[in-house]
C-alpha cells in the first residue's frame, strides 16, 4: 500500500467505527482534565490533537508521558457543537486513530470534520 492508500485505509476504518458508536476518543488528564495535544511531527509550528475511534485504541497510549492520561469520549454532535469552533481558533489539526510520531494520519481540521460530517446520523 502506499502512503494515499494507507491514509484513506486509517481514515475509513476511523469513519466506519465511528459511524456505528458516533463517538470519538481522546486522551484526558484525570486531575487537570486537559487533553493530550502536542507538537505535530509533520508540520512545524502546528499542534496535533490525537483522536481514536475505540476507547481500546486510545487506552494504548495511556503510557509513559500520558501514563495520567486516561480515555475520554466525545460525541460526534458535541464535536460539531463545541470542538470544532475551539480548536479552528488555535489552528489545531487532527491526528486520526494516533499511533504515534512515525505513522501517523495528520488532518486539516476542515477535511476531517467534512469527513465527520458525512457520517453523523441526526437523531
Amino acid at each position: 500500500m502506499n502512503n494515499t492508500q494507507e491514509s484513506n485505509k486509517v481514515l475509513t476504518d476511523f469513519l466506519s467505527e465511528t459511524k456505528t458508536t458516533q463517538i470519538i476518543w481522546a486522551l484526558q488528564d484525570k486531575a487537570s482534565e486537559d487533553w493530550v495535544v502536542l507538537d505535530s511531527p509533520s508540520f512545524e509550528e502546528t499542534e496535533v490533537m490525537p483522536l481514536w475511534s475505540s476507547a481500546e485504541l486510545a487506552q494504548q497510549h495511556c503510557i509513559d508521558e500520558w501514563s495520567n492520561y486516561t480515555p475520554a469520549q466525545i460525541a460526534v454532535a458535541d464535536w460539531f457543537e463545541f470542538w470544532l469552533e475551539d480548536l479552528n481558533d488555535d489552528g489545531v489539526i487532527v491526528g486520526v486513530n494516533w499511533q504515534g510520531d512515525d505513522e501517523c494520519l495528520e488532518m486539516e481540521l476542515s477535511e476531517f470534520t467534512q469527513a465527520l460530517a458525512e457520517i453523523e446520523s441526526l437523531k
